[in-house]
């Protein structure tokens, strides 16, 4: 019999509207909404991981603020991708303090895809960054991550809210977060921003069919935010607050519910016991 009631947070793809996760989840913890594991796919794999690392998000906001792109952006002789990756997984290195899965203060479950065996892949161990890296990696954008037996890239491809990990792993209730698709039409202004937004485009469709197994889902309203625009973090952060607030009475509810439910279910355990 599990100890208590857990809850769960998934956090969804979507570039640079993926930095809306700080905001969601500085007011979950500001209204004392628990967060006892997360899971994250893509942006969400990076806000994620920077939160069960016990990182301060203010040092991450001025990071965002204040980095140029050509500092985490190696452009290379496009065969797989245009962006060798090695630049930002030193970041990633340097932001996660190079910890594993293990050192972690919160439960942490990152997901990718295999292109080489057409399926999913969750990491919950070894090194943190190498999980952000490969379910970072935007097909034709980034170089795909070689791990193993396994070509990673972006878990959005196949899973752009995680919920379901979070129940395999225990969790009573998930909280899932979208933030959202760019719906403006495109100007092409760069390559990346053709890519970015074929993906999303692919990614948006696939989540409209499928079945979504969080229990509640946070949407984030970032339709206008350009997929690389990551000096908007203050922005982005403001729009995960507000989107928090506005469904903060429906996650109580749902809390409440959820507890009842598990209260009276071992009842009638002891009662059989």
């Amino acid at each position: 019999m599990k100890d208590r009631f857990k809850i769960g947070l998934a956090l969804g793809s979507g570039a640079a509207r993926g930095l809306a996760h700080i905001g969601v989840i500085e007011t979950l913890l500001k209204y004392d909404i628990p967060i006892d594991m997360v899971s994250g796919s893509s942006a969400g794999a990076l806000i994620g991981s920077l939160y069960c690392a016990g990182i301060d998000f203010k040092y991450v906001k001025a990071l965002f603020k204040e980095l140029p792109k050509k500092a985490y952006l190696d452009v290379v002789v496009p065969r797989n991708g245009f962006i060798k990756g090695d630049k930002i997984q030193s970041i990633l290195k340097f932001i996660t303090k190079d910890c594993d899965f293990k050192d972690l203060k919160t439960p942490l479950y990152v997901v990718a895809t295999d292109l080489k065996n057409k399926n999913i892949v969750i990491f919950k161990d070894g090194k943190v960054h190498e999980a952000i890296r490969a379910s970072i990696s935007v097909p034709g954008v980034f170089v795909p991550y070689f791990k193993d037996d396994m070509i990673l890239v972006d878990g959005g491809v196949i899973e752009r809210v995680p919920a379901k990990i979070l129940k395999c792993m225990g969790a009573d209730l998930v909280i899932g977060v979208d933030v959202g698709f760019n719906l403006n039409s495109s100007n092409c202004k760069s390559i990346f921003n053709v890519l970015y937004e074929s993906i999303d485009l692919m990614e948006r469709e696939l989540f409209l069919m499928k079945k979504q197994d969080a229990d509640i889902m946070i949407r984030v309203d970032l339709n206008d935010i350009d997929p690389t625009r990551f000096d908007l973090v203050d922005l982005c952060t403001e729009k995960g607050e507000q989107a928090t607030l506005e469904v903060l009475d429906v996650i109580r509810e749902k809390i409440n519910e959820k507890l009842k439910n598990t209260s009276n279910e071992t009842k009638l355990l002891q009662e059989e016991l």
